[in-house]
């Protein structure tokens, strides 16, 4: 496995070899120019067994399991613009995708979360959502910061297991 730096990619990295699922790391230390442009990387490229291979940017929140309604799922502006244009530049075959993995203090409830694992004694589940559907959905939650999130209802709506995209 690479060194990760945050627990949450380490953790997703851990559950892509669990399941035996094909990827290659995306050295996070090297910022990637295309052409004059200078785009954000994304953590992994996940290869389906249906065809479809999968851009994936890792967005680690912390789920305390006080709301059983709203899930954290905001990212920057630069998240989306970025994954986009990624799925852009691999052309065909590949897509981009958002995957929320949710640090749990504890074993998470099914009814919430369909996907989760353990990885180093924490918990953690996980949900994915194409990056085109989150475009589709997403609000402005912060101006100054320069982030996006998608409600609760729409998010419930285009996310779902990773293991559903592949």
């Amino acid at each position: 496995m690479a060194n990760r730096r945050f627990h949450y990619d380490a953790a997703f990295e851990h559950y892509l070899r669990a399941k035996q699922i094909p990827y290659v790391a995306v050295d996070e230390a090297r910022k990637a120019l295309h052409g004059p442009v200078k785009l954000k990387s994304f953590d992994f490229v996940v290869y389906g067994s249906q065809g479809t291979n999968w851009l994936v940017d890792v967005k680690g929140r912390k789920h305390t399991g006080r709301s059983h309604k709203q899930l954290d799922n905001w990212v920057t502006d630069a998240d989306i613009r970025d994954l986009l244009r990624w799925e852009q530049i691999f052309g065909d075959g590949f897509q981009a995708a958002l995957v929320f993995l949710y640090w749990c203090d504890a074993q998470p409830p099914d009814a919430l979360f369909m996907e989760t694992f353990t990885c180093r004694e924490r918990w953690y589940a996980v949900l994915a959502a194409s990056a085109a559907d989150y475009q589709q959905h997403m609000t402005r939650r912060s101006q100054r910061w320069g982030t996006v999130h998608v409600p609760a209802g729409s998010f419930g709506r285009i996310s779902r297991p990773f293991l559903e995209l592949l």
